[in-house]
């Protein structure tokens, strides 16, 4: 890899070919970090994905004193934290919904009328959402959610590295969930 202080300057100033090279660089360092660490492929991709991400968005505030793949690693270790801490709350509250105290106030199988017109609200809400967002990322959750494309077949589309289609992807999540938690 060329000089590494090189392509962060670079990357800092927004530079797409800087964010692949560090992406390419280091993908597999990473990768094999949470693979041994979690034993879940799928899982060990996802949270790379999502390192690499919070990596992008927060670069201007990586410190060039320090290693970038030790940067890359603690995002990646408070990432995986984050994950577990959330699966602990998730068993918790699973264990408490499913006392017999709870279980007499649930709601039936069958949705309301109101519930139908609340999720048909919700839905046309969701979709006015994304059209706000940029085209390719418009594209991107369009071909990954409505159409059920893989990685591979969006990269093949759009022309892209499958790289960039996953970090674009995570980042048009983020930017949808920002929406949606605005207007909640």
């Amino acid at each position: 890899m060329k000089n590494i202080k090189i392509i962060i300057k670079k990357a800092k100033n927004r530079d797409q070919k800087a964010f692949n090279e560090l992406f390419d660089h280091h993908w597999s360092y990473l990768y094999n970090f949470q693979l041994k660490k979690t034993g879940n492929t799928e899982l060990a991709e996802e949270i790379s994905i999502i390192t690499f991400a919070r990596a992008f968005d927060r670069i201007a505030t990586f410190n060039d004193q320090y290693e970038f793949k030790t940067w890359l690693l603690t995002i990646s270790k408070n990432i995986y934290n984050d994950l577990l801490r959330k699966k602990n709350n998730k068993i918790i509250l699973k264990t408490i919904s499913n006392s017999s105290d709870l279980q007499e106030f649930s709601s039936e199988d069958h949705p309301s009328p109101e519930e139908i017109l609340i999720t048909n609200e919700n839905l046309e809400s969701l979709l006015n959402k994304i059209k706000s967002l940029n085209k390719d990322y418009r594209k991107i959750l369009q071909l990954r959610f409505f159409e059920g494309l893989a990685y591979k077949e969006i990269s093949k589309k759009m022309d892209q590295p499958i790289n960039t289609i996953k970090v674009k992807l995570l980042r048009a999540k983020n930017l949808l969930n920002q929406k949606i938690e605005k207007d909640a």
